[in-house]
C-alpha cells in the first residue's frame, strides 16, 4: 500500500463543471453521487475504475488525490521523514487535505474521507477503453523514482528504451514516469477496444483531437474541454496484463 493512501481521483480544475460533465458521459463516464464537504461546485465521473473529480475552484491542477485516514498523524509522521507540503488544512473544524509536490511539481492531494460514494458497481469501458496508467511527465525518470519509491515502493514495469518509462503500483492505481517530450502534462492513458467507434464519436461530434500525437504509439489524443489529456492506444505500451510484483526492489532509488 502507499503511503499516500489509496487512490480517490483525479482531480482537476473546471471552470464548467456542466459542459465537462457532458463532455464525459458523451465518452461513456457516469457521473457519480458526490458529498457535501465542498463549499465550491464539485462533480465526480467514473468508468468504475478511474475516477475524475471536477472542481470549479482554482488549485494547483491537476492533482493526484488519496485518501488517507487520521491525516494528521499521518502528515506528522511524513514531515519526521523529511516530506514537505505546500499546504496543510488540518482542524476539528475543517475537512482535513494537505498537498505535496513530486520532485517534478506534480500535485498530491490527501484527503481523510472519500468525497463522493460509488464507482466499482460497474466495469463498462468508456469509449476510449480500459484506463491503465496516469502518466506523468518527468526530466529525469530515475530521479523522479527516488520520491515516488517511498511512498509507493512497487515498481510494476520498467523500460529504458526508447525513452524511459517506469510505472509504480501508487494506492492501487498505476502510475507511469515518462520522459517522452511528447507529454506535456499529466494525462490519462487509455488501451481502446474499437478504434472505429472512437473515430466516429470524435468525427460525430467534432471533438478537438490530435492523430498519432507521438506518445509511445498513441494513435489519438483527446483533449477536454477543461484540458484535461486523453491518449488512446492499441494495447498497453509496456506489455499487456501485467501482474503486480511485490518483490520488486526499489531500493535502487532511495529517498535521499
Amino acid at each position: 500500500m502507499s503511503s499516500l493512501g489509496r487512490f480517490l481521483e483525479f482531480s482537476v480544475h473546471t471552470s464548467d463543471i456542466l459542459e465537462s460533465l457532458s463532455y464525459y458521459k458523451m465518452l461513456g463516464f457516469a457521473e457519480l453521487e458526490s458529498g457535501d464537504v465542498w463549499p465550491h461546485k464539485y462533480a465526480v465521473v467514473s468508468d468504475g475504475v478511474l475516477c475524475i473529480g471536477l472542481h470549479d475552484r482554482v488549485f494547483d491542477s491537476p492533482a493526484i488525490t488519496f485518501v488517507q485516514q487520521d491525516l494528521a498523524k499521518h502528515s506528522r509522521s511524513m514531515i519526521d521523514h523529511g516530506f514537505d507540503f505546500s499546504f496543510m488544512r488540518l482542524d476539528a473544524d475543517v475537512f482535513n487535505e494537505l498537498g505535496l509536490a513530486d520532485r517534478d511539481g506534480h500535485m498530491i492531494t490527501m484527503l481523510e474521507a472519500r468525497t463522493f460514494t460509488g464507482g466499482d458497481e460497474f466495469d463498462d469501458d468508456s469509449i476510449c477503453g480500459t484506463w491503465f496508467e496516469l502518466s506523468l511527465p518527468v526530466r529525469d525518470a530515475v530521479h523522479s523514482a527516488r520520491f515516488w519509491a517511498s511512498v509507493a515502493p512497487v515498481l510494476l514495469r520498467m523500460r529504458e528504451e526508447p525513452t524511459t518509462h517506469m510505472r509504480f503500483d501508487a494506492g492501487g492505481f498505476a502510475l507511469g514516469l515518462s520522459e517522452s517530450i511528447a507529454l506535456d502534462k499529466p494525462s490519462l492513458s487509455f488501451r481502446c477496444h474499437d478504434k472505429d467507434a472512437l473515430s466516429a464519436l470524435i468525427e460525430k461530434h467534432d471533438l478537438p483531437h490530435q492523430r498519432f500525437p507521438g506518445f509511445e504509439g498513441a494513435f489519438v489524443l483527446l483533449t477536454a474541454p477543461e484540458g484535461t489529456k486523453l491518449f488512446a492506444f492499441e494495447e498497453d505500451f509496456l506489455g499487456e496484463n501485467y501482474e503486480v510484483d511485490e518483490s520488486d526492489d526499489t531500493s535502487a532509488y532511495p529517498t535521499q
